[in-house]
């Protein structure tokens, strides 16, 4: 008696190759309890893995976005240093050259300096950073901070912005008299200056190194018309550039106008450590968050060994028809893929899902005491393309792989073994 054909077999008709025609009416068509357990386990396991490879790439993506914004925050992109023996003033015709230069936003000097502040919440002083720059520095009017021309209050007395963590420290707000105290170097021996300053606002940034230690003043309250003084301190000179500018070309026309007695550099290759060491730490999280996923294939695995067990009669029909061997394992491969991609699809959604509400919510946020070891005080979790395409393609590969082999087996079996054994 003739083996009559199953009922899936009208995909014969289909406009689809017959592997995909097939694998798809399996997964769609009816299936034993066992099958259906497995494949749902399957696909559960998948979108599982996914979700946590995308939350966690979303993370380290958005951590260093964040932390690259909060560096260039109150820094320029490009960054001269005088060597020793260079003057700042000798090459004010060089920088009014660079300020005209192609994607070039604006040209300051800067002064940085060390010391400390105190205020009524810390009358013993808080070791901090000093910044002094122009009046016009857009970096002290973006962050809430206001300088004067002259630097100084009404009351003649020199004005300051302070980093909002930093206010906080101190128990002041804008208005109060502070003690600043700036650490000078004299004859290699270390001078101390007095000034008693007048907060003018504070600025947030959302880098904790910035905001929890950094204060703003203007260029004249350090120099105090002592150019020698001045020249003790650090001084520098940062570019801000437009953005999508070349850096990389602004900074090598930069060195041709100043000469050899300067260094210029971009921020990034300041700051290539911490970014190599954010870069690798993302490498390995990626491959460690994918052994869930490579451990979710096993269960496509399971269910594809299922569906040829329970799939054995279709095997033997279609081998006495003529579908070759390595179509068959094309049939059941793509089966796998399909389960494979349905919760690729899942774990991507949800992730991306998770993600922004995150980021829109702000769900994590730090304490200073935390913030100041990771430099920011919120994480925002960022969704990158190139990102999601390296996880579906990791997790499709992976299913690919699990696939191979119960595919495998099934395009081996003898037809006449297949019938017979049903």
């Amino acid at each position: 008696m003739p083996v009559p054909a199953p009922r899936s077999f009208n995909v014969l008709r289909s406009s689809l190759p017959l592997p995909v025609a097939i694998a798809w009416r399996y997964l769609r068509g009816e299936r034993s309890r066992m099958l259906e357990g497995t494949a749902l386990a399957a696909v559960a396991a998948t979108a599982l893995g996914v979700t946590a490879m995308v939350i966690a790439m979303a993370l380290m993506s958005g951590y260093t976005q964040a932390v690259e914004r909060r560096l260039i925050g109150l820094q320029g992109e490009v960054i001269a240093t005088p060597l020793a023996g260079s003057d700042v003033e000798a090459a004010q015709d060089a920088l009014a050259e660079a300020a005209q230069l192609e994607g070039v936003q604006r040209v300051g000097r800067v002064i940085y300096g060390e010391g400390s502040i105190s205020g009524p919440a810390a009358p013993e002083g808080v070791s901090i950073v000093i910044r002094a720059v122009d009046e016009d520095d857009p970096v002290v009017h973006q962050h809430g901070g206001t300088l004067n021309a002259d630097g100084k209050t009404r009351d003649d007395l020199p004005g300051i912005v302070l980093g909002g963590e930093l206010a906080n420290r101190l128990g002041t707000a804008p208005g109060e008299v502070l003690r600043l105290v700036v650490l000078d170097m004299r004859d290699a021996r270390p001078k101390f200056r007095y000034r008693s300053v007048r907060v003018t606002g504070t600025f947030t940034v959302g880098f904790a190194e910035f905001d929890s230690r950094w204060v703003l003043v203007h260029r004249d309250v350090l120099q105090q018309k002592e150019t020698s003084s001045a020249q003790r301190l650090y001084e520098m000179i940062e570019l801000k550039l437009n953005e999508g500018a070349d850096g990389d070309r602004i900074a090598a026309e930069l060195t041709g106008l100043l000469g050899d007695g300067w260094v210029v550099d971009r921020w990034e290759r300041l700051n290539r450590d911490l970014f190599s060491a954010l870069g690798l730490q993302k490498t390995l999280l990626f491959f460690v968050l994918g052994l869930i996923v490579l451990v979710s294939t096993f269960n496509i695995s399971s269910t594809l060994v299922i569906l040829v067990r329970e799939r054995m009669r279709d095997i033997g029909v279609l081998s006495s028809l003529g579908l070759r061997p390595r179509r068959l394992w094309w049939l059941f491969t793509i089966y796998g893929l399909l389960l494979g991609s349905v919760g690729t699809l899942l774990g991507i959604l949800v992730g991306t899902g998770v993600s922004v509400v995150i980021t829109e919510f702000e769900l994590i946020r730090f304490p200073p005491e935390v913030a100041e070891i990771y430099f920011i005080d919120s994480v925002p979790f960022l969704i990158q393309g190139a990102d999601l395409a390296a996880i579906a393609a990791f997790s499709l590969v992976t299913t690919l792989a699990a696939c191979s082999l119960p595919a495998r087996r099934a395009a081996r079996v003898l037809p006449s073994n297949a019938l017979r054994d049903e």
